[in-house]
């Protein structure tokens, strides 16, 4: 199957590594499990995405690109989303820039530079969608449609009822 890709181990052998850290569990934390998800989700669509030939993503390139789509962002907005310094806020800007994900906007005040989604930028995003759909399509092979939908909805009632709302997506905060 798609889902279990060559070189990964299935069933028994899988879950054994889960638990050695710290000795035989019950149950697998679901914040263990969400991040053996995440990772391996994240891992599918960048294979995927470079399939496609976009071979210049960077992991960060989709945080700023999904805040983006709502309205142009600024290197400050950059720098705060991301939890970096401006400097490197403004580096990342120009990397995408350059890239031509992201273009700059004219703004009223010269000194603020805007970037926004350029053609390329929303083609990505959309490419984006289409992988997730096929791995989440490969997930319904697995466990079924229904289960699929109940597990999107319950995300979202757990996210909502942390955060009165879903969250923008952010990259975890550096320790």
């Amino acid at each position: 199957s798609d889902l279990l890709h060559a070189g990964r181990r299935s069933g028994a052998a899988r879950r054994s590594n889960l638990y050695s850290a710290v000795g035989r569990v019950v149950r697998v934390p679901i914040a263990r499990l969400t991040a053996i998800a995440f990772r391996t989700l994240v891992d599918d669509l960048h294979l995927r995405l470079r399939e496609r030939g976009f071979r210049d993503v960077r992991p960060s390139y989709g945080f700023v690109l999904l805040e983006a789509r709502s309205h142009p962002l600024g290197v400050v907005d950059v720098a705060r989303l991301m939890g970096v310094t401006k400097q490197a806020a403004s580096k990342l800007v120009d990397s995408m820039v350059g890239a031509n994900y992201l273009r700059d906007v004219d703004a009223d005040d010269a000194r603020a530079r805007l970037v926004t989604l350029s053609p390329r930028g929303r083609r990505l995003l959309s490419a984006v969608e289409e992988i997730y759909r096929e791995l989440e399509a490969e997930w319904a092979q697995a466990i079924g449609s229904a289960r699929v939908e109940a597990l999107r909805d319950d995300l979202v009632r757990v996210l909502e009822a942390r955060h009165g709302g879903l969250p923008s997506v952010r990259p975890a905060v550096a320790c």
